[in-house]
This record gives structure tokens, C-alpha cells and sequence, in this order.
């Protein structure tokens, strides 16, 4: 009894930690600056992703000696850069991005000045935020849990079969369930409120995230075939090794975008062809 609840507290810490990972590198999360003048330090967030058919706002906390503005332009283009001027409404800054159709995406760049003098953000890099349609939280918050417990199981699949205990494969068929409820059911669903199609991996399109839930299902599904083979736990160990691979590469890599000349929605390695 205490082995396999070691077991289950090392999965979810695991767990935990690659989901923490992947919230500090994915490239929809929110920016983080951390700035220093006049011997103080500030910190605040940009945004990089924005959902629904609003503006997105830009709020920025600082005391009343900064102001600044935002230089942006539709990404990937060479189009003339625009300003918004930032307005201050008590201790923040604020404006707010255009809105831009589904995938499509801005890049643009703080410029803080504080009496007259340029304040550096220490990164000159802009930031590209993506737009996305509205996701109904009926299919948002099953599709992160279910894709949670995924991440969770397959763990616990890793310590189980390491330890040459029989109840791996078990678990090794409740993974691929979960997988395929979140990935492969409310997964394409999201996608389809977010931008428009249910699926943009292999053979529709190369879009990374949705090759990555396939990639991993093969895994599985193999291990889960040969599961009663002498390597069978072997193979269990490998797909969940799999699946704690694909998710130290960052949400959202390759993703969706739109293209700005045609209109259309590209995917994936594709998008390397417009850059």
C-alpha cells in the first residue's frame, strides 16, 4: 500500500512539474518583464495570446512617472508600424490590441519613457500574440483535465512497470482512454471554437501539437498491443517516456496562423515556408 501511494504522489509531482515547465516556455503565455530604473525594480506581463471577438487589453502597472506607448503591426508582415498611446487609469497603463480574426497575430513592442528619459526593457524582441475565437469552458476545462490526468497516468504507468508491478497495464489502457477523450474528442473541439478546424495535424496539415497527441497515442497503442509480450512493460516505459518528451516541447510550437496575404489558416512546419 505505501509503495503505490509513493508511486501516485511521484506521478502527480512529475506531473506538476512538466505542466510548470510548459506554462513558463509555451509561446501563447503572457510575457514577463522585469525592468529596473532609478535603483527600483518593476515587473509586469505582456500579453501573447487573446480569446473571443474583443480588443485585446494591454494593463500595465506602474507608478505615475512612466508613460509609454505600442508599436504593432499584423504578423508576419511588412506593413507601416501603428501607435497606441498608453493611458493611464490610477497606478496602470492601459490601451488595447485590435482585434484580429481567428490565428491571426500582431507583433509588437513596448517604448517606456519615465521624466522624459527612455526607460530599457532589457529584451528588444517584440511579442507576437495569436488571436482565437471564444472557447466554451464545456469544452476548454474537460479538455485540461482530461489532458492533466493524461499526463498524470502515464506517469504512474512509468513507476509501475519500473517496478515489474502488473497493474501498469491497466493503467496503460486508462491512459488511452483519457488520451483519446482529451485529445482526440474535446482536443479537436477546442481547436474548432479557436480556430475554425477540428484537426490540422497528419494528413489534414503538420500542425505540431495535434501530431504530437498522435505521435503519442501510436505509442501507446502499441504498447498496449503487445503489453502481455516479455517486453510488453518495456514498451509501456517508452510511450510514457514519449508522452514526458512531447510535453517538455512547448504548447503550441508551429501552431495555427493565419496567413495575412491569403486569408487562410496554415499550420505547422508550414509556417517555416512563410517566415
Amino acid at each position: 500500500m505505501g509503495k503505490k501511494v509513493l508511486i501516485w504522489v511521484a506521478a502527480v509531482v512529475v506531473s506538476l512539474g512538466i505542466m510548470v515547465y510548459q506554462r513558463l516556455t509555451g509561446p501563447t503565455y503572457e510575457k514577463d518583464y522585469r525592468i529596473t530604473f532609478g535603483g527600483e525594480n518593476y515587473t509586469f506581463e505582456l500579453p501573447r495570446s487573446h480569446g473571443g471577438d474583443t480588443d485585446c487589453p494591454v494593463v500595465i502597472g506602474l507608478p505615475e512617472k512612466f508613460e509609454g506607448m505600442i508599436i504593432y503591426r499584423r504578423f508576419p508582415t511588412d506593413e507601416p508600424w501603428d501607435t497606441l498611446q498608453l493611458v493611464r487609469v490610477g497606478s496602470q497603463l492601459s490601451t488595447s490590441l485590435p482585434n484580429q480574426p481567428p490565428a491571426g497575430k500582431l507583433e509588437y513592442h513596448l517604448v517606456l519613457t519615465a521624466g522624459g528619459e527612455h526607460v530599457p526593457l532589457g529584451d528588444e524582441e517584440n511579442v507576437v500574440i495569436r488571436f482565437k475565437g471564444d472557447v466554451p469552458a464545456w469544452a476548454q476545462v474537460p479538455h485540461i483535465l482530461l489532458m492533466v490526468l493524461t499526463v498524470i497516468w502515464s506517469m504512474a504507468v512509468i513507476f509501475l512497470a519500473l517496478g515489474n508491478m502488473v497493474q501498469y497495464r491497466k493503467h496503460l489502457g486508462i491512459t488511452i482512454i483519457l488520451l483519446l477523450l482529451g485529445g482526440f474528442i474535446f482536443g479537436p473541439v477546442v481547436q474548432y471554437h479557436a480556430f475554425g478546424q477540428f484537426w490540422t495535424g497528419w494528413p489534414l496539415g503538420e500542425d505540431l501539437t495535434d501530431n504530437k497527441v498522435l505521435l503519442a497515442l501510436v505509442f501507446f497503442l502499441l504498447a498496449w498491443f503487445l503489453r502481455n509480450r516479455k517486453y510488453g512493460r518495456w514498451l509501456a516505459i517508452l510511450a510514457s517516456l514519449v508522452m514526458l518528451a512531447i510535453y517538455l516541447i512547448p504548447h503550441s510550437m508551429n501552431g495555427s496562423e493565419l496567413d495575412p496575404e491569403t486569408g487562410e489558416v496554415v499550420t505547422g512546419t508550414m509556417l517555416l515556408l512563410f517566415e
